[in-house]
């Protein structure tokens, strides 16, 4: 009898064999792979009032670059930035705005974060009885199960009236920063031999205060870093409702599920490396180049290193160079805009502007690097290109930077979440071509 080594290794094979389709199958099904036509535009599944995301315009029938605009509730994160100036509390400002679709005023704005900051703290014991027990060596997976955890002392939990989802809604969004900080606290105990201490939430506090906070263990936080990273979790709060988590988000509220349930498939959505996972490969990436270009502020260095990259004969040999490209965005990246400006500040701030020029040079060199090889369109730096760069400048450890991602886009999810239930009330369930060959009658002995 096989090993259950060698048994695993020759049925993956087997099931790779069943799972893999020529092309022209799809073809011939008009199948949209990964639910995007040929020039990588996204069937249209839905309608949402929430954000636009536009990287593209229509002219006579064909998509022509722009340089990109993220509008959340029509209003673009250019202009609420600049509308906030260098006033603290962004991120709350704007949780208000995609949940109820306006702008609060000055008491509004007061009465919600009283709210919010009211459901910050975790239930008792729950840190011992959920965090810290069973930790493993993933927040995102710790962040998961918290979630769902929660959902364990909501009284009403399949009540999916509106009231009763907002309430869900604003006390997720306003845990997510502890469930973050814990557990990575908690990873950081357990499967690093580090310290471990927990904070309670100060709410008094902004939401980047508090993070910055429970992550250091002081209550000395710099301004700078405070304001940057709200800022940094107001460009990650939403980005349209065809991306994958917020897609996922829909697809199982549309089921009724329950909300805590809801965000919880999306968190797990957004894990993935394709995803939210993505600025880990921009860290790995950076320290490789760092590691075998002698002076990263020359651009000449820089660009024959890229090279080998993008050829597949350097870093981890898959011929991408991590951070640039997107799906939808073709001659720019708002938010990798607003990206590069916070860390320049924090890389002056900071004395790290040899680190800054090095990314810089990514995003100069690349374009025309992968065009050379790919003979395609514009290709322009994302958001993950200097979000790891800002996190490591803020002393936030590498294996919280998708936990943040997380802890911003949740109002997003649940904006969605809302609305699906709001405005659809219909499952979603799209349609698979079988392609199974049949074999006949089975003829038993």
């Amino acid at each position: 009898m096989k090993s259950y080594e060698d048994f695993l290794t020759e049925h993956a094979d087997m099931c790779r064999e069943s799972a893999v389709f020529p092309s022209e199958l799809y073809a011939k099904h008009d199948v949209k792979k990964g639910l995007r036509d040929s020039n990588g535009k996204g069937v249209v599944a839905g309608l949402t009032n929430i954000s636009r995301v536009i990287g593209t315009r229509i002219e006579g029938g064909e998509p022509i670059p722009v340089e990109g605009s993220l509008q959340y509730r029509g209003y673009a994160i250019e202009d609420l930035i600049k509308e906030q100036g260098d006033k603290p509390g962004l991120f709350e400002k704007t949780i208000y705005l995609l949940l109820f679709d306006r702008l609060p005023g000055e008491e509004e704005l007061v009465e919600f974060r009283h709210n919010l900051s009211n459901h910050f703290t975790l239930p008792v014991n729950f840190v011992k009885e959920v965090i810290m027990r069973d930790n493993g060596h993933d927040v995102m997976n710790t962040l998961s199960r918290g979630i769902l955890s929660l959902g364990l002392y909501a009284e009403d939990l399949n009540d999916m009236s509106p009231r009763n989802a907002l309430d869900n809604c604003i006390n997720i969004i306003a845990k997510m920063p502890c469930l973050a900080a814990y557990g990575h606290q908690a990873y950081s105990h357990y499967a690093m031999n580090g310290g471990f201490h927990i904070l309670n939430p100060n709410p008094e506090l902004t939401v980047a205060e508090n993070m910055l906070r429970m992550l250091t263990g002081s209550d000395e936080i710099s301004e700078l870093d405070a304001l940057v990273l709200d800022r940094i979790l107001f460009l990650h709060m939403e980005h349209g409702g065809g991306n994958n988590s917020a897609f996922t988000a829909r697809v199982v509220s549309s089921s009724g599920s329950d909300t805590y349930s809801v965000i919880a498939a999306a968190l797990l959505s957004l894990k993935g490396p394709k995803h939210g996972g993505a600025n880990h490969k921009v860290a790995e990436m950076a320290r490789n180049i760092r590691s075998n270009v002698k002076d990263v502020t020359d651009p000449d260095q820089m660009k024959e290193y890229l090279g080998l990259i993008a050829d597949k004969m350097a870093f981890d040999r898959r011929g991408l160079i991590y951070g640039m490209g997107h799906a939808v965005y073709t001659l720019s990246d708002p938010r990798a805009t607003v990206m590069r400006e916070l860390a320049r500040k924090l890389a002056e701030a900071k004395g790290r502007m040899e680190e800054f020029t090095m990314y810089s040079l990514i995003e100069e060199l690349s374009p025309d690097i992968i065009r050379g090889r790919h003979n395609g369109g514009p290709v322009c730096a994302n958001i993950d290109l200097y979000s790891g760069f800002a996190y490591d400048m803020l002393g936030i450890p590498e294996d919280l930077y998708t936990p943040m991602f997380a802890v911003a886009r949740s109002v997003g999810w649940c904006a969605h979440h809302l609305e699906e239930i709001l405005s659809s009330n219909k499952i979603i369930r799209p349609a698979y071509v079988s392609v199974v060959v049949e074999r006949g009658n089975l003829t038993l002995d």
